[in-house]
């Protein structure tokens, strides 16, 4: 917790908005996206979604594959916890939905399906788009995937399995947007990094899930930040964003949301 609150006195120092940001594609981004006002009419779906999960309170015995929950350690947990304290927040679902309805990726992969809050927001982003999500958890997976179904989620193939395991199986073709929301370790993290990087092309983006977990999870971004065939990065301290852009420059972001 004292790491968390450290690094983002520190993010607070050094990030800026628009107005410190003299590369075109970032400000386009920054500037139509990441501040975009509109009150798109999908909100509304994103808010009942997440607002029936957490009045469910069934339980499910979860499997922890991953860094675990710093909430609680018990290994059965109600939906309405799980969707309180590991789902996407609101604001960060909204702004899922309004990359990919600003940047209309064809083809998604996810790691870390979880109760599909973020994998709905990616779906109604683009209706066109298809999405392959990877869960961890049998149980969890189980309930989801219901969920998708009573909620007409289309155009989602949704695998259980260790993500490592899974990505290792994925068929041979490039994703334009992968999004890293499941294992916040620094060596399962880096290890899927470049396991998926074959999977990239010029206008991937990468987003990876809460860069400042642990001071392991920091360093596995600092790593992603140096390698060699990434441009352009953006820490909104939340989410870290990394693109493969030949045309650019390789520049570093730090940019409040």
């Amino acid at each position: 917790m004292w790491y968390q609150v450290k690094a983002y006195l520190k993010f607070l120092l050094q990030s800026t908005n628009q107005h410190g940001v003299h590369s075109p594609f970032v400000y386009d981004l920054v500037t139509k996206c990441f501040y975009d006002t509109t009150k798109f009419e999908d909100y509304s779906k994103l808010i009942n979604y997440k607002k029936k999960l957490i009045n469910n309170q069934e339980l499910i015995e979860v499997t922890d594959l991953g860094a675990g929950s710093r909430v609680t350690k018990s290994n059965k947990r109600t939906v309405s916890s799980i969707a309180k304290n590991s789902g996407t927040t609101r604001k960060r679902a909204r702004l899922l939905y309004r990359l990919v309805n600003y940047f209309n990726p064809n083809s998604i992969l996810e790691l870390g399906t979880s109760l599909g809050i973020g994998t709905q927001a990616m779906s109604l982003g683009n209706s066109k788009n298809s999405i392959t999500t990877i869960e961890g958890c049998p149980n969890i997976s189980k309930f989801t995937k219901e969920q998708f179904k009573t909620h007409e989620l289309k155009k989602v193939e949704f695998i259980t399995s260790d993500f490592s395991e899974a990505i290792n199986k994925l068929t041979p073709k490039t994703y334009d947007l992968i999004f890293f929301d499941g294992n916040h370790q620094k060596e399962a993290t880096l290890n899927y990094f470049e396991t998926l990087l074959p999977k990239t092309h010029n206008d991937t983006m990468l987003i990876f899930d809460d860069i400042y977990w642990s001071k392991g999870m920091t360093e596995a971004w600092e790593t992603i930040k140096q390698h060699p065939k990434v441009t352009v990065t953006i820490d909104t301290f939340f989410w870290g964003f990394a693109f493969f852009r030949k045309e650019q420059e390789k520049e570093h972001f730090t940019i409040r949301t």
